[in-house]
């Protein structure tokens, strides 16, 4: 192996999925990959593509905390700094590269007081607490061109796109099927814990209360918690819809790549697999994130034409069954979202930032890019 790269990232899909996709890309060119993050990636710790996966402490910790739970919060991150600190001394990685989430943070700040190159990467429109904290002295690469966030006196960004794991790329060579006006509709509905109950409480009513053709058109595949299944079900049973449902896909990207459109949250990695795949898309932004980050995502996402963004608390099953069946009506209007969607795409995304991360390491600009460059 040339080098080793550790990455950093918070233990939940939306930080280790970049993190994996460039993982592949630093492995393919010869180079050691280890990872740090929290006990919530314990699930992927067989999956994830590195040598070694190093669990430290770590808590958030915001002005809102009551003292008490402040100093418990310094603590964690204190003891996962001191973790970190012997991470790096044993693995002595050429650089070290944040993907966001707290648990970045004991990581990248050891590296820089020992010394090593850092890098963090945001995968939002609007930098996270604790990126725009790190901004202040790593290096920064965005998946958005007009991020903002960034700590003032930080260097420009460099734009490397949102990088996206193998199995997004393979669903990206599936087509969009543009739908006939009156044939089959495939629907996807996704949204993680927190968009699986407010999808099931709203879907099966806006679809009964939709004109009854449309209702004999639809192919429903849609997440819902456990304790949703039964209910939701039997709403889709008495429509007289066909779905399909489950607590999780694990193959989503493919499921993506069937659908004519898709109903789900607008976190980073979705909005990046809905344009690297090439959907339209109707995105609900989670509410009350303190960032409202995914707003700014799902602004950016319908702004370039890739779909529509609904607020949740405007999202009425009225409102929702008057926003489908036009759309349903419309396959002109579903092919050009797709091909809008597809048009903000960076397949090479991972690339990108691997070159980035080999020239901020001195390990030769492999595409060309120079430290802080933006785009």
């Amino acid at each position: 192996m040339r080098a080793t790269i550790l990455l950093a990232a918070g233990g939940t899909g939306g930080h280790l999925f970049p993190a994996e996709a460039v993982a592949h890309e630093l492995a393919r060119r010869d180079l050691a990959v280890e990872l740090v993050t929290d006990e919530r990636a314990e699930p992927f710790r067989a999956t994830f593509p590195a040598r070694e996966m190093h669990v430290v402490s770590s808590a958030s910790a915001t002005s809102r905390m009551s003292p008490a739970a402040m100093a418990r919060a310094m603590t964690r991150l204190g003891g996962g700094f001191m973790q970190s600190v012997g991470i790096i001394r044993r693995a002595k990685p050429a650089a070290v590269v944040g993907f966001g989430g707290y648990p970045t943070l004991p990581p990248v700040i050891a590296a820089r007081v020992l010394g090593r190159p850092a890098i963090v990467h945001e995968a939002n429109a609007v930098l996270g607490r604790a990126n725009r904290l790190l901004s202040r002295f790593a290096h920064v690469a965005v998946a958005f061109p007009n991020a903002r966030g960034l700590a003032a006196g930080s260097e420009p960004p460099f734009h490397s796109g949102m990088p996206v794991r193998p199995t997004v790329l393979d669903a990206a060579r599936t087509p969009y099927e543009t739908p006939t006006a009156d044939g089959p509709f495939n629907l996807l509905v996704f949204g993680g814990s927190q968009g699986a109950r407010v999808f099931s409480e709203i879907l099966p009513p806006a679809v009964s209360a939709l004109p009854a053709a449309q209702r004999q058109r639809l192919r429903i595949v849609q997440q819902c918690r456990p304790e949703d299944l039964d209910a939701v079900r039997a709403a889709y049973g008495e429509a007289g819809v066909d779905a399909e449902l489950a607590p999780f896909f694990s193959d989503l990207p493919g499921r993506i790549a069937a659908a004519h459109l898709v109903i789900g949250r607008s976190g980073a990695s979705t909005v990046a697999e809905l344009g690297t795949i090439g959907r339209p898309a109707i995105l609900v932004p989670l509410p009350h994130a303190l960032d409202q980050d995914q707003k700014a995502n799902a602004t950016a996402f319908s702004e370039a034409g890739g779909g529509w963004m609904a607020e949740q608390a405007e999202l009425t099953p009225e409102r929702l069954a008057s926003d489908l069946e036009p759309l349903m009506a419309d396959p002109a209007r579903l092919a050009g979202a797709s091909a809008a969607a597809k048009a903000m795409a960076q397949p090479d995304a991972a690339a990108r930032l691997a070159d980035y991360v080999e020239t901020v390491a001195g390990l030769g600009p492999a595409g060309g890019y120079k430290k802080g460059h933006a785009e």
